[in-house]
């Protein structure tokens, strides 16, 4: 899988094509993603982030190091992908992995269907560096909203809709999660300062 522009169906289907056994680790899915295909080893983690998965305790803290990690090392400007021994040998279920997969396919299609190469001043730089950055930041932030209960998964929204941006090179979608960035940042503010 290269680093042009493909479907987010796309990105679901080949991983959902190496869940065959009981379990699968996080470096087969790295491996079957391809190294070069870091907005979908964002994307990836940030759409499970909003499924079910997200309720099991520390899934939501996994998540948010992985996506923060690939950003940075997109950021900078790095060919591979690195991710410490820890992360790739994390293992889930292939069931559960399925099933995640499964909940998020009817909206996959949905956005694949509506979304296209469109607004490149927001898919180019200087303005795809802040998208990256966008997406660290609130990988860096996950662990920490675990306490607040839907804050990780409408933070996970946000990335989901900048990785999706940047996998189909639709800067729409860019626009969308900078809208759901910013309700995720009024929500955290007003239950913190409640």
């Amino acid at each position: 899988m290269s680093e042009g522009a493909y479907s987010i169906t796309a990105v679901l289907d080949r991983t959902c094509e190496i869940a065959s056994g009981e379990e699968v680790s996080v470096d087969e899915t790295v491996t079957s993603l391809g190294a070069a295909s870091q907005s979908a080893l964002i994307l990836l983690p940030a759409l499970l982030a909003i499924t079910p998965l997200s309720g099991i305790p520390g899934a939501s803290s996994f998540f948010g190091l992985t996506i923060a990690l690939v950003s940075l090392q997109m950021l900078i400007g790095r060919d591979h992908v690195w991710l410490p021994g820890w992360i790739l040998r994390r293992r889930i279920s292939s069931d559960k992995l399925k099933s995640a997969l499964g909940f998020l396919r009817r909206p996959a299609r949905f956005v694949d269907r509506y979304t296209r190469e469109r607004l490149h001043l927001l898919m180019s730089p200087p303005a795809r560096s802040l998208l990256q950055a966008a997406c660290v930041a609130c990988g860096l932030v996950m662990p920490f909203l675990e306490v607040i209960p839907f804050t990780s998964s409408i933070v996970a929204g946000a990335v989901t809709l900048f990785a999706a941006a940047l996998v189909v090179r639709d800067g729409l979608l860019a626009a969308g999660g900078i809208v759901v960035l910013c309700v995720a940042a009024t929500v955290v503010v007003s239950v913190v300062t409640q």
